[in-house]
């Protein structure tokens, strides 16, 4: 399997994160990528290839013009307000209040984050960017005829809708790439997030349309982040209807439970009948990762990756969560390696 990767991802380095009630060294930082490329190439997966250039038109397609100016201005506009330390939002639009943008710096960053950990610092906006053309990359791998690729994205993309950011994310690369799919003749696209948090980005986004279904497997929002989207009762709106898909899990769910549910999700992809699907891989579901309450093993991601594969369906994995680094790149790999096993059989 060919593996998209881009060294811009480093320009994203930030050194603060609000958490547990402290600054703390962010859980998303650049080491993550490293150690998955690094062990994309130790087991030879296939090729590694630079993105090419795609634009800002695809990005534009799904995020606000003004979202995407602010997320190329915030970090010198906080400095240049006198500022110190890293951008992070104090105040947010919260219920009941008005839903006018300020026009300074601080209010404008409650006005488009959608939580409060993610702090915007130079680099940003050049990573994010550059995320999204390796997205876009293997976007067009797979419609030229590619079974499987994987767009080593980061920083991450499913947290963040059409014009706000959050959870680490920025763009939205998984739902730049199905929009992409769409624009270039794809009568419908399938999005499979198994990533421990809810892609609550990606679901705002395609939530009242038809053309993309959007599956999630993920921590119950009861008790685990994002909190605020991914009940089961949340199934589309509109032309939508029937067209979003959650399974909420409780702390502590082993695999057996969890691929019980990828099951259901993937009969409901095959009904669906798409031309392409999307992989939104996180692989926080790991048992020892530090901000999530799964408990799959190493060997269960081999799995996971042959269980997508037995779909039989043109496959692009956008690199989403997982935040126990030093297994990072093992877990990863095991998808690809177990997608990649059924595909050659």
């Amino acid at each position: 399997m060919e593996t998209i990767y881009s060294e811009k991802h480093k320009l994203r380095d930030a050194k603060t994160e609000l958490f547990g009630g402290k600054l703390v060294q962010p859980h998303e930082r650049p080491s993550r990528a490293e150690f998955v490329i690094d062990r994309v190439r130790k087991t030879d997966l296939g090729p590694v290839s630079d993105p090419d250039e795609f634009g800002m038109d695809p990005i534009f397609a799904i995020h606000e013009d003004h979202f995407v100016e602010f997320l190329k201005t915030a970090p010198a506009r906080w400095k240049e307000a006198g500022f110190e330390g890293e951008a992070i939002p104090t105040t947010w639009v919260a219920r009941r209040m008005s839903g006018i943008r300020p026009n300074f710096i601080e209010g404008q960053l409650g006005y488009y984050a959608l939580a409060g950990e993610t702090s915007l610092t130079d680099g940003t906006w050049e990573a994010a960017y550059a995320s999204a053309q390796v997205a876009l990359t293997g976007a067009e791998r797979i419609r030229a005829g590619a079974r499987g690729v994987f767009s080593l994205c980061r920083p991450p993309g499913h947290h963040a809708t059409a014009d706000m950011y959050g959870g680490y994310c920025f763009l939205n690369n998984a739902a730049i790439c199905a929009q992409h799919f769409v624009d270039n003749g794809a009568r419908r696209v399938a999005i499979l997030d198994v990533d421990f948090h809810h892609g609550n980005g990606t679901q705002d986004i395609f939530y009242d349309r038809d053309d993309v279904l959007f599956i999630s497997l993920h921590g119950d929002p009861l008790e685990a982040f994002p909190y605020h989207l991914g009940h089961a009762s949340e199934t589309g709106e509109g032309a939508g209807a029937g067209f979003n898909l959650n399974f909420p899990m409780p702390p502590g769910t082993s695999f057996d439970v969890w691929r019980a549910a990828l099951a259901k999700a993937l009969d409901c992809i095959a009904d669906y009948n798409p031309d392409f699907l999307i992989i939104s891989l996180g692989v926080d579901t790991f048992e020892t990762d530090p901000i999530s309450f799964f408990k799959l093993k190493s060997d269960d991601f081999t799995t996971l990756g042959a269980d997508i594969a037995a779909a039989n369906l043109p496959t692009q994995f956008i690199m989403e969560g997982g935040y126990d680094v030093d297994e990072i790149g093992v877990n990863a790999v095991n998808v690809l390696q177990g997608f990649d096993a059924v595909v050659a059989s």
